[in-house]
């Protein structure tokens, strides 16, 4: 299967660069796989589409302020650090930009917070892009003598390890981590509608985007149909942007992330009649962790890692409908869909979005499909 197979071309004007002005008040297209039809609706709609005996499963992954901006020791130059997971006490796996920057040895500050205290940290050691992330938290470095040709769009992964509290440091200097699409420096709305108004557990350095429609109301009213709601976690990784590069989907590896589903909510996916999938990493986990009893499929409690990649001729064993976003072009994001819905349907409906003015990507309009 190649990969030019799920390229399309959207105008720049269709990326959001903002959020809506209320959450829930951003546009549905409403994709219907049995019949093909699509509805044009705003996002409050939804509700109309579940039933008694539904479950509505988010994932309730907290964004942590995972962008940092410091400056070099030895030559005061800018440089961004960009944490993705923790590898031990105050030692994080990141990302540093610019590329020349990632150094084992180099040491970057991140200015006074608690004067006299001064927050800095050091590179000590680099991965090349294309080993698993898992190998670094493993002990097993790269060296410079094995060190590939550097990728020119993303920067190497390194372990990062800082003289002090993280968490305190994030508090303090971490920025909302918007993705390079969006334009613009985080400004404080971001603090508030770069995160769904459910999340709980601190760890993702990227948005679960199709949950940022949701008001608490909404759900309320969700609840009050006799619709469940399940909550589970999926840490989202930097994968979420990382770019399908190989010329056959096949091919692609995904990043590992971290999921977890407890016993209690385990048993509500199990009991539904119909599982309501909020956003891809929903999904992913719910597919990772699916496990054959006679002739239906179980949910399992379970806390692991998942390098799950979902693409079409993917048979779903647990998801019957999905709530998400519109994706980049030729992303795992959008062979995920089109395994779903089928490619046709999907760029179907993806030409419609565009033609009618849908707005794109995290901050964008949101998609049903069912």
């Amino acid at each position: 299967m190649r990969i030019e197979e799920f390229d399309y071309k959207l105008p720049k004007e269709l990326i959001a660069q903002y959020p809506s002005v209320k959450r829930d008040e951003s546009r549905l297209l409403v994709v219907h796989r049995r019949t093909q039809k699509i509805e044009h609706r705003q996002f409050y709609n939804i509700v109309e589409y579940f039933q008694p005996g539904d479950v509505l499963i988010l994932n309730e992954t907290k964004v942590i302020p995972a962008r940092l901006i410091g400056r070099r020791k030895d030559t005061g130059g800018k440089v961004e650090v960009f944490l993705l997971k923790p590898i031990q006490q105050n030692e994080w796996e990141v990302m540093i930009s610019p590329q020349r920057a990632a150094k084992v040895g180099m040491k970057i500050e991140f200015g006074e917070v608690q004067p006299p205290d001064e927050f800095w940290g050091e590179v000590t050691r680099i991965a090349p892009r294309g080993t698993t992330s898992n190998c670094a938290s493993q002990g097993t470095p790269a060296t410079a003598g094995s060190r590939r040709k550097r990728d020119r769009t993303y920067p190497f992964y390194c372990i990062f390890r800082f003289n002090c509290e993280v968490n305190s440091l994030l508090e303090k200097k971490g920025q909302v981590p918007l993705p390079p699409y969006i334009k613009r420096a985080p400004l404080p709305v971001d603090i508030e509608r770069y995160q769904t108004v459910y999340a709980r557990v601190p760890g993702a350095c990227a948005a679960p985007t199709a949950g940022l429609h949701f008001t608490q109301n909404l759900l309320q009213e969700i609840e009050n149909k006799g619709i469940e709601i399940a909550k589970i976690v999926l840490q989202v990784g930097i994968g979420t942007f990382k770019p399908i590069k190989s010329e056959k989907v096949e091919e692609h590896k995904m990043e590992s992330e971290y999921f977890e589903i407890s016993e209690a909510m385990a048993q509500k996916i199990n009991q539904a009649k119909r599982r309501i999938a909020v956003g891809t990493t929903t999904v992913r986990a719910l597919e990772s962790e699916v496990r054959p009893q006679s002739d239906s499929p179980i949910i399992k409690p379970t806390k692991a890692w998942t390098e799950k990649f979902i693409y079409p001729n993917y048979e779903f064993k647990v998801v019957d409908a999905l709530v998400t976003n519109f994706h980049l072009p030729k992303s795992t994001l959008l062979l995920l869909v089109c395994a779903f819905a089928g490619r046709e349907l999907i760029f179907k409906a993806y030409a419609e979005a565009i033609k009618d003015g849908y707005k794109f990507y995290s901050y964008g309009d949101a998609m049903l499909i069912i």
